[in-house]
């Protein structure tokens, strides 16, 4: 995996993650743009994740101001898309 665009919505999950699947409904449900990363396709992308936010937990939400997140609760995306004015 190259390095994620700057201009979009990045989250980096598995299928066999709670959080992920969470989180992934949230933007699905918001119809937020986002690109998804599935590390069990891209094992590679897991590093990716990894030196984004300094941890191995999952989901990592990249956001297009360059700021992270890291097991996001729902409110924490809300308040970060209302942020960047994308809700």
């Amino acid at each position: 995996m190259t390095n994620p665009a700057k201009d979009t919505i990045t989250m980096f999950g598995a299928e066999w993650c709670g959080d992920c699947r969470r989180t992934k409904a949230q933007l699905d449900g918001l119809g937020i743009e986002y690109t998804y990363v599935d590390l069990e396709l891209d094992a590679a992308a897991a590093d990716v994740a990894k030196d984004i936010s300094g941890r191995t937990n999952i989901p990592v939400v990249l956001y297009p101001d360059g700021s992270h997140h890291v097991e996001p609760s729902n409110g924490d995306v809300e308040s970060k898309l209302r942020e960047l004015s994308l809700i």
